[in-house]
């Protein structure tokens, strides 16, 4: 390979990793800025677990791992009953759960596991994954986001940035064809900054956007890093949160591997990617971040990109720890306004549920036999309409019990017994 060549690819890596980064910012930085914790760790949090789980799982699955949202209300109420560093030793102790689940599944065999979490149960759990994310895409990101301002607006640039998205990925060819969701946030945002200037709005109205951050923005400053604390009362309240998180693990490792369409319980195994999901909570834990999680975002960008370079993950997961140390990196995506979010997100999150159909699809699942439509129907109900509080601070989250409720319908109910 020339050099010509191979610096030619190195520039289309950084390019394409900026559409990851983008994709993860939002979700990765609520999740502290609600809870308590420092943003900057966060971020490193983030960029080094996905570095780490890449490494695990010998750099060949496609994840980028972000600040989990499903251990948010116990990091809450633990920070402020207790204190930050023993919320933080607690996903310390979370983290080295999925240990445990990493050794039982090496024991059991990923061929056994797989049984129980056949299309019939993952297809619907693909799908519910996206559709329990998208209300936060009209909800959060457009129609209540700012509130006070201008609601058109944020219409206006949600639709620009969906535009955009489907026109560079059906009608443009080559590397630009790689990029749709980096052209869809430089022409909402240009959208965006057009439309803050030139609306005129109600005295006390919110603009569409804020450069504030750049004022306030610090050129270099490192993230309030601590070392966790644990306490039992601590531990025993997030730790558990683990057992749902595995079961949301399964789903979106089987999302990511149906998009590349690679088997990824297979190579480089189910427990590796368990022991990367694991390493990368604990060392989030150890330097003061919250629990990470996988994220169907960047799995999103995968599918409208379809380049499934790993490598690219791993650029977007260095530009995370690099955004954690300059103020003014992060001061600009903290301008983006969330329509421009919203509007990405949009076509991401219905990606992943269109992944699920087609799962389904490629299995030739049999929708004339009433054991699987009512499979179906049960995992995409409770997934998308049941969450069971548990108490103040813990919660289990739809897609872990669609998860749990597909793999007992489908143990239970006879496959070869169908009365219709």
């Amino acid at each position: 390979m020339s050099e010509k060549t191979t610096n030619k690819f190195d520039w289309k890596i950084l390019i394409l990793g900026l559409q990851h980064l983008f994709a993860m910012f939002g979700a990765t930085i609520v999740v502290p800025a609600l809870t308590g914790l420092d943003v900057g760790v966060a971020l490193c949090a983030a960029g080094a677990g996905t570095w780490i789980f890449h490494l695990v799982t010998k750099r060949k699955v496609p994840v980028f791992l972000g600040s989990s949202f499903a251990f948010m209300g116990a990091i809450a109420y633990i920070v402020q009953a207790e204190g930050k560093e023993y919320a933080t030793g607690a996903i310390v102790v979370a983290g080295a759960l999925y240990l445990v689940f990493a050794l039982i599944v090496k024991l059991v065999g990923s061929e056994k596991i797989r049984k129980i979490f056949p299309a019939i149960v993952t297809g619907p759990v693909i799908v519910v994954i996206g559709l329990t994310l998208a209300p936060t895409v009209i909800y959060n990101d457009i129609a209540a986001s700012f509130v006070g301002g201008v609601l058109w607006t944020k219409w206006v640039v949600a639709v620009s940035a969906i535009v955009t998205v489907i026109v560079v990925s059906i009608f443009t060819k080559g590397f630009f064809k790689l990029v749709p969701i980096l052209f869809g946030l430089i022409v909402s945002y240009g959208v965006a900054v057009l439309l803050n200037f030139t609306v005129a709005l109600p005295e006390g109205v919110a603009p569409l956007m804020s450069f504030e951050p750049f004022a306030t923005a610090k050129f270099f400053e490192l993230p309030a890093f601590h070392l966790p604390a644990f306490s039992w009362t601590a531990i025993l309240t997030i730790a558990p949160i683990s057992v749902a998180t595995f079961m949301e693990h399964l789903g979106d490792i089987t999302t990511n591997g149906s998009v590349v369409k690679q088997d990824f319980f297979e190579d480089p195994g189910l427990h590796r990617t368990l022991i990367g999901d694991g390493l990368a909570t604990m060392f989030a834990g150890l330097i003061g971040g919250p629990a990470n999680t996988t994220y169907g975002e960047n799995t999103g960008v995968l599918a409208v990109t379809k380049n499934y370079d790993p490598k690219t993950l791993r650029v977007a997961a260095t530009y995370a720890i690099i955004l954690s140390i300059f103020g003014f990196f992060g001061a600009f995506l903290k301008t983006v306004p969330q329509p421009v979010i919203g509007g990405m997100s949009f076509v991401l999150f219905g990606m992943i549920a269109s992944i699920g159909i087609r799962t389904m699809a490629e299995a030739k699942v049999d929708f004339t036999k009433s054991r699987n439509l009512l499979i179906l129907s049960i995992i995409l109900v409770t997934g998308i309409a049941v969450t069971v509080q548990i108490n103040d601070a813990f919660s289990v989250s739809g897609i872990a019990l669609a998860a749990l409720v597909g793999i007992i319908l489908n143990l239970v109910l006879p496959e070869h017994v169908d009365n219709q």
